[in-house]
């Protein structure tokens, strides 16, 4: 933050305070996404894809029987790639990789950890993200720009009072810094167990800054 003071020979409309306000609001994640995996291998594409069916459809059905809408499975990727080894400098063609992930959406937090057992449990082998949001993030967004507003005229009044100047207690300009709240997000790759696995929600920040600039 800085701000201009003038002599005689500035004119009165450059007589500004301009401050940063900053305003934070914590708030409890509403839904999780995560994206379930299946990676098969065979000799023969064909195989791979078959085995890679059989497995996904069995987990998809183990989704669904948790009470996870339809409408919250989503395949987002699907692949078909060649593998190979090397060996003394050759490339040797050694089968098919074959993946399909989905992404889930799973409304109650609390239940993220048994989704993810329930997947590994019937075949998923990994669990390549889990994304923590909140669902009505522009309500939390509104309180963390009034607390920047009001952020900003502390700082403009603390200012005026330490050097004795008259400000104009409206502001003359405001100007909202768009920034990027965090994303509570992990990434694992799961194998079969018989432990739950456990999932902090934690909370999340939602932040608003503004450029204010004040006259005195």
């Amino acid at each position: 933050m800085y701000y201009s003071t003038g002599g005689q020979q500035v004119p009165y409309a450059q007589r500004v305070i301009i401050v940063n306000g900053h305003g934070k609001v914590m708030a409890k994640p509403g839904f999780v996404q995560l994206q379930v995996e299946v990676n098969t291998q065979g000799k023969h594409a064909q195989d791979a894809q078959k085995e890679n069916a059989i497995i996904m459809n069995r987990v998809m059905q183990s989704l669904l029987a948790l009470k996870i809408p339809r409408e919250h499975i989503q395949t987002t990727d699907y692949t078909i790639l060649p593998l190979y080894d090397f060996e003394n400098g050759k490339q040797i063609f050694n089968g098919y990789e074959v993946t399909n992930a989905i992404t889930v959406k799973v409304m109650d937090t609390n239940q993220v950890g048994s989704v993810i057992d329930t997947a590994v449990q019937n075949g998923a082998n990994r669990i390549s993200s889990i994304q923590f949001n909140i669902a009505d993030v522009d309500a939390y967004y509104q309180q963390a720009l009034t607390l920047a507003l009001h952020n900003a005229q502390m700082k403009a009044k603390t200012i005026a009072d330490a050097m004795y100047l008259p400000l104009q207690p409206q502001p003359i300009e405001i100007v909202e810094e768009h920034e990027n709240s965090p994303v509570l997000y992990k990434s694992m790759t799961m194998a079969d167990s018989t432990i739950a696995t456990p999932i902090e929600q934690g909370q999340m920040a939602i932040n608003a800054t503004v450029r204010v600039k004040f006259q005195y």
